[in-house]
């Protein structure tokens, strides 16, 4: 069942198209990878999908519902989540203060907000530094904090910016378990990402934007053995025989 619908998105900035005719359909419950090279127009998408930006022209449907155009604290509310490409937790705040951030946007009083943060907490592997400084945190754990928080907002549906941008081999594979503990959970997953290793072994269907423009869509295996992929993006490193 199609959980979200981008039909035909286009974002323009003056005389570049960032976003050119963009079409994608995410089922429920699915991991869906987009990927392409830096400045791609990858994130202008998640941002076009979240409500930070207002498409020229297209639609974004939601559970079958037009969101394109909304706020993005409504189309959070409706259940889209968004974990960013650059984390940047409230530095002044301890850690469960930065989810209970997150719950407000469910719960309406501070003590239900805590409980539901403790809760997020304990999945996401933070509970035990509930009440370290987020600035204390190293990379890997604001990351985990960061997605704890959109988690924080029930998301039926979670937007992923280069999670693992920046984690060693062993975080990443911690983050690759992580992520299919919260598609567990029936949280469908739409993530970004430039480490080819986790997004193939986590995708059940990939699309590849280059200069804006969809060129592929398919399985990790048919898109690694795509030639205009390999050309635009991947490289021969990257082949799946």
């Amino acid at each position: 069942m199609a959980l979200l619908e981008i039909r035909n998105l286009t974002k323009k900035f003056g005389g570049l198209t960032a976003v050119d005719n963009l079409d994608l359909i995410l089922n429920e419950g699915e991991i869906f990878g987009l990927i392409g090279p830096n400045g791609a127009g990858k994130t202008t998408a998640f941002n076009a999908i979240c409500g930070f930006y207002t498409p020229d022209s297209g639609s974004v449907i939601f559970k079958g519902e037009n969101i394109e155009g909304l706020r993005p604290d409504l189309i959070c509310k409706k259940g889209i989540g968004r974990v960013f490409q650059i984390v940047k937790p409230f530095k002044d705040m301890n850690v469960l203060a930065n989810v209970m951030v997150g719950a407000f946007c469910r719960r309406e009083g501070a003590r239900e907000a805590k409980e539901k943060a403790q809760r997020v907490l304990e999945f996401i592997g933070l509970s035990a530094k509930k009440d370290f400084p987020a600035d204390s945190l190293t990379l890997a754990d604001r990351k985990r904090l960061e997605l704890a928080r959109a988690l924080a907002t029930e998301p039926k549906l979670l937007l992923l910016d280069e999670l693992f941008a920046g984690l060693n081999p062993k975080e990443v594979e911690e983050a690759v378990v992580l992520i299919r503990k919260i598609r567990e959970e029936g949280i469908t997953i739409f993530l970004i990402e430039h480490v080819m290793q986790a997004v193939m072994n986590l995708s059940e269907r990939i699309a590849v934007l280059h200069h804006g423009k969809k060129i592929a869509e398919g399985s990790p295996k048919e898109i690694s053995t795509n030639e205009e992929v390999i050309k635009a993006y991947l490289g021969e490193e990257y082949v799946i025989t």
